[in-house]
C-alpha cells in the first residue's frame, strides 16, 4: 500500500522527501511529520501516513482509518523542555532573574532540606538532584501543579547538588516552572504563549484547549523494549541501558520514581486532564512546522520575521555547556546539557554543526538549531521508537539535508 506523504520540498532537498517516505515504507512510522527552514524560511515542511484519533467512544481506533494532516498535532514529551527553556532565558533578558541566583530567592519554600544554595542555573542543567519525588504521589497529582511544587520543595536532593549531573524527566518542568512563574509572574505555559507561539504563529502547546482535541494524534506504542520472553520481542537489551530500563519500571528507585512518580499510564497521555495540564518538561503539543519555525528564530540569532525571541547573547548562554560525562538518571548515557538544552554530540548527533543544539523526546520527537548553518528543525510522530534521545528518523532526515547542503 502506498503511503501518503504531502507537503513542500524545495528540489535541492528532494532526498529528504526519499529518506522520510522510506521510513514509512519500511514500517518504522505510522504518521509523522518533518521540517526544516533555512536562514528563517521554511524550505522542507512534510507529513505523512495516519492518524491515530481517539473513537467516539473512547477507545482506540484504527490508525489507517484518517490520513495525518498539515495541521495534525501530538505529544511531544520532553521536547516541551526547550520551550520551557526559552522563557526563562527571556526572563534573564528582563532582569527578572539571575541565574547564579539561589532559587530560594524566588521561591523561598525551596530552601527547605539543605536547598538553600542551589543557585538557577543548576535547575536549567540537571545539577539539582531532584530527578524524582521521594514520597508516593497519586495519580492525579501530575495535574496538580502545587502539589508537585510543594513536593519538590520541601525534599532533600538524592545527592549533593552541583555534584552530578542527573536527568530530570518531570520535574524539570515544575523546577524551572515555578521559579519563571514566580520571577515572572506568569505560568510557563502563558508565558510560552503570549511571548512565542503567538507571536510566531508557531502551532505548539502547553496546557491545551479541549476544543483542539479533534486534531491530536494518539501515541502508539512504548519506548520501553518488549519483555523479555513476548512473541516478537527479538533480541535483548544487556548491561546500563537493561539496568535503567528495569529500573524505570520499579517506582522504589530513583529512576522509577522520576519517570513514574506520579503513575503515568499508556493512557494518561491521552487524558483530556493530561492535555490540560500545564507539565512543562512533557507535556507540548504541537507540530513540526512549529518547532522548526520556532528553533529557526533561535539559529538565525533570536529573530524571525521581525519577531525577537532571544537575544543573540541569550542563545549563546543557553547553549553553553554546563556540563557533559555520565547521566545519573539515564543509565550512565554520556550526555552534555547547556542551560535547558541537550548539545550535539556523536551520541546524539543533533546536526553535523558542532554548535547546534536542542531537544529530543521520548519516543522520536526532536526541536534542534544549527546555528552555523542556520537551520532549524522539528520531527513528531505518533509511532514511539524505543529509547529516550531522540529517534532513527529524525537522524536520518537530518543527515539527509545536510548531505545536499
Amino acid at each position: 500500500m502506498s503511503i501518503p506523504i504531502h507537503g513542500h520540498c524545495a528540489p535541492r532537498f528532494e532526498n529528504v522527501r526519499k529518506v522520510f517516505a522510506e521510513r514509512f515504507e519500511s514500517g518504522a512510522e505510522t504518521g509523522a511529520a518533518i521540517a526544516f527552514t533555512l536562514n528563517g524560511e521554511p524550505v522542507v515542511d512534510l507529513w505523512g501516513g495516519y492518524y491515530a484519533p481517539e473513537a467516539p467512544d473512547g477507545s482506540e481506533a484504527m490508525a489507517e482509518e484518517r490520513e495525518w494532516e498539515r495541521d495534525t498535532i501530538v505529544n511531544t514529551y520532553s521536547t516541551t523542555k526547550g520551550m520551557t527553556a526559552i522563557c526563562a532565558h527571556r526572563l534573564v533578558e528582563q532582569g527578572l532573574l539571575d541565574l547564579d541566583a539561589p532559587v530560594a530567592r524566588y521561591w523561598p519554600e525551596f530552601a527547605a532540606a539543605g536547598k538553600e544554595d542551589i543557585p538557577v542555573r543548576w535547575l536549567l542543567s540537571h545539577q539539582s538532584g531532584l530527578p524524582a519525588i521521594r514520597k508516593p504521589m497519586p495519580p492525579e497529582a501530575l495535574f496538580d501543579w502545587t502539589a508537585m511544587c510543594e513536593a519538590l520543595a520541601a525534599q532533600e536532593p538524592w545527592w549533593e547538588p552541583g555534584t552530578r549531573h542527573g536527568y530530570h524527566p518531570v520535574t524539570f518542568g515544575h523546577l524551572v516552572g515555578e521559579v519563571v512563574r514566580r520571577a515572572g509572574g506568569r505560568s510557563v505555559g502563558q508565558m510560552f504563549r503570549e511571548d512565542i507561539a503567538l507571536p510566531l504563529e508557531a502551532d505548539f502547546h502547553i496546557g491545551l484547549d479541549p476544543e483542539q482535541d479533534g486534531r491530536v494524534s494518539r501515541l502508539i506504542g512504548s519506548i520501553a523494549p518488549p519483555r523479555s520472553g513476548a512473541e516478537g520481542s527479538g533480541p535483548q537489551l544487556k548491561g546500563p541501558m537493561a539496568d535503567f530500563f528495569r529500573d524505570m519500571n520499579d517506582p522504589t528507585t530513583m529512576v522509577g520514581a522520576a519517570f513514574n512518580n506520579p503513575r503515568m499510564s499508556p493512557e494518561t497521555v491521552h487524558s483530556r486532564e493530561w492535555r490540560a495540564a500545564e507539565i512543562p518538561a512533557a507535556n507540548g503539543h504541537g507540530t513540526a512546522r512549529a518547532l522548526a519555525r520556532i528553533y529557526g528564530a533561535l539559529a538565525c540569532g533570536g529573530e524571525v520575521d521581525g519577531i525577537r525571541i532571544l537575544e543573540p547573547d541569550s542563545i549563546e548562554r543557553a547553549r553553553a555547556e554546563q556540563v557533559s560525562g555520565p547521566d545519573a538518571t539515564l543509565g550512565g548515557l554520556p550526555m552534555r546539557y547547556g542551560l535547558g538544552f541537550m548539545l550535539r554530540s556523536d551520541f546524539m548527533p543533533l546536526s553535523p554543526g558542532p554548535n547546534s543544539f536542542g531537544h529530543p523526546g521520548a519516543g522520536g520527537s526532536v526541536g534542534m538549531a544549527d546555528p552555523d548553518a542556520h537551520v532549524g528543525f522539528g520531527y513528531v510522530m505518533n509511532k514511539m521508537q524505543m529509547g529516550l534521545v531522540g529517534g532513527q528518523t529524525a537522524f536520518r532526515v537530518i543527515q539527509a539535508f545536510f548531505e545536499a547542503f
